[in-house]
């Protein structure tokens, strides 16, 4: 099932709309794609958002990776 959409684009819109159409792909298929791509990154942000969030609450992990911190200070060279 397909949707049509009318939208205003600005400069700056535009601009990119025509560097992705000198690829070969068509409006619709540029469109298309950006869009999917753009939701795409929200989902990997929220999703990688969620996963810092879940591994700092982690006491265990936040002890390691102090540990870990601890380490790597005493073997670096003195300046």
């Amino acid at each position: 099932m397909t949707h049509a959409v009318s939208v205003r684009l600005d400069d700056e819109a535009v601009g990119a709309l025509n560097r992705l159409t000198s690829t070969g792909l068509s409006q619709s298929e540029a469109i298309r794609g950006a869009l999917v791509e753009a939701a795409d990154r929200l989902y990997d942000m929220d999703s990688l958002a969620a996963e810092a969030k879940a591994l700092e609450a982690d006491e265990i992990d936040r002890a390691e990776m102090l540990a870990v911190a601890e380490l790597m200070e005493s073997m670096r060279a003195e300046r």
